[in-house]
């Protein structure tokens, strides 16, 4: 049990310091009613063994799986074969992904059922489906990232100008929230299994990241086309009335749970039918491995419905109540701190961030220190939240007005760094925006705008996890332009 107990370590890592926040606050701050941080506390635990149990099911089934699916679909050399498979095994993992549910049970709540959970996780799902064909088609064509990414982000900008800043905000934020736990172990398996058929070593190196990055871009043109397709003028949203206070603190887990556990095997179950049908047709691993992988679908359903028991049966609701009673203190400067301070623990907490330092520290062979990463990955996400606490207090500023020069810098940047750099930041958007960010920082922000009579709390509450994911976008590239000029290893920074 070596493996759990190293995950229950790295996710600990995650969330703790979002409890120390939180109880800090509570007794010198913002005093929360004692069964809200009972159960906040209970959530917390939940979430810590859930996600650990999770992430062990997704290194024994869904990490393989997404290497088999790349071999197979590539052994054919059919164009069509790889097509048909990437939009039936996009659809699936980005439907079981965990983040984007939370994302749109948020939505669902705050638009008062204008647009429903199920039809924002398909229509998001249907966008990553489709775009991840289209990053598995470059890797095969060797059509260079930068190209494709740029006319993406072109395409993205005009239709900004079409849609309301309700979708806006929605439209970036289920971009960064689809990119999470589930969907980037299988893509990246994918894009690594599909990319070393290429006898260009050099080009199958730089093939391998990139398609994360693609794909994401799918779900912000998803829900773009949804709001053009629906006709939707602007939306504009409120915090649903709280539900009468339950005598026992368990009371909301174990009401919920069932309703989660059904939802968890809904989400899991289309991804273990076509593992299944494949393993009849074409994989036919033998015992020990496919016993490994039923493992693995194991764990990654009980994980994943103790994990969404505990965000939405206590740990969320504390996010919201601890974003409306700071920003009712009528403090800017202590709202500006404690975001700013959310972002960056949670930043240096994320377990993914440290793979991705060690990933870069390898590829730059220590040119680019892991320390220097993790210090600007941090200030930058902290930055993020505290300019989106300047959206919600100031209503002049809007969220394109930091999306537009933020993509316009990302974009750019891809011309002058390095192109093995281009492939990592893109694809580390959802490093950035992981668990915590699609959870607790989203809720803090829903609260803090909740309580600020200018602020529209679908407006200006959503958009958080859009600006985290731009964040390792600019930062990424701006560390690739450092190592280029400290290195002088001229054959991998061109």
């Amino acid at each position: 049990m070596s493996a759990l107990t190293q995950k229950l370590k790295e996710v600990s890592l995650t969330v703790v310091p979002i409890v120390i926040i939180v109880l800090i606050l509570h007794f010198v701050v913002t005093p929360l009613d004692s069964m809200e941080l009972y159960r906040f506390l209970i959530g917390a635990a939940l979430i810590i063994i859930g996600m650990s149990i999770f992430l062990l099911g997704v290194d024994l089934c869904i990490t393989p799986l997404g290497n088999l699916f790349g071999h197979t679909l590539t052994k054919p050399h059919k164009l069509w074969v790889i097509i048909a498979g990437g939009l039936l095994l996009g659809f699936l993992v980005s439907v079981a992904e965990p983040d984007l549910h939370i994302l749109a049970v948020q939505v669902e709540e705050v638009t008062s059922g204008l647009i429903p959970r199920l039809t924002l996780v398909i229509v998001v799902s249907l966008g990553i489906a489709a775009f991840l064909v289209v990053g598995l088609t470059r890797i095969l064509y060797g059509i260079p990232l930068y190209w494709v990414l740029t006319g993406l982000y072109l395409i993205i900008g005009v239709l900004s100008l079409l849609i309301s800043q309700g979708f806006l905000a929605i439209s970036f934020d289920a971009s960064g929230a689809t990119t999470g736990a589930l969907t980037v172990p299988f893509i990246l398996a994918l894009s690594y299994s599909i990319s070393i058929m290429k006898k260009d070593s050099k080009g199958s190196e730089k093939d391998s990241f990139g398609l994360v990055g693609i794909a994401s871009t799918g779900a912000i043109l998803a829900v773009m086309v949804m709001s053009l397709v629906s006709g939707s003028g602007e939306l504009t949203g409120q915090l649903p009335e709280e539900a009468a206070a339950n005598t026992h603190v368990l009371a909301p887990f174990t009401a919920a749970l069932p309703h989660i556990a059904g939802e968890s095997a809904l989400a899991l179950s289309p991804l273990l039918v076509i593992f299944l049908g494949f393993q009849i047709f074409s994989f036919r691993l033998k015992k020990r491995p496919f016993m490994r992988i039923i493992k693995g679908f194991i764990y990654a359903f009980l994980g994943l419905t103790l994990f969404m028991l505990g965000v939405n049966a206590g740990f969320m609701d504390v996010g919201v109540s601890l974003g409306h009673a700071v920003a009712a203190t009528g403090s800017p400067v202590l709202l500006l701190l404690v975001a700013f301070a959310l972002g960056t623990v949670t930043i240096l907490a994320e377990p993914a961030v440290h793979v991705l330092t060690h990933q870069i520290d390898e590829v730059t062979s220590g040119s680019v220190r892991r320390g220097f990463v993790l210090i600007a990955l941090a200030v930058g996400v902290g930055l993020s939240l505290v300019l989106t606490v300047i959206r919600i207090i100031v209503p002049a500023v809007q969220l394109w007005h930091i999306l537009l020069p933020g993509y316009i810098i990302a974009v750019a940047l891809m011309y002058f760094g390095p192109k093995l750099f281009i492939g990592i930041a893109y694809d580390s958007g959802g490093v950035a925006s992981g668990p915590m960010t699609a959870t607790f920082i989203l809720a803090f922000t829903q609260g803090a705008a909740s309580a600020t009579a200018s602020a529209d709390v679908l407006i200006d509450g959503f958009g958080t996890i859009a600006l985290v994911a731009l964040t390792p976008l600019i930062t990424l590239q701006i560390l690739g332009l450092i190592y280029r000029r400290k290195t002088t290893k001229g054959d991998l920074i061109k």
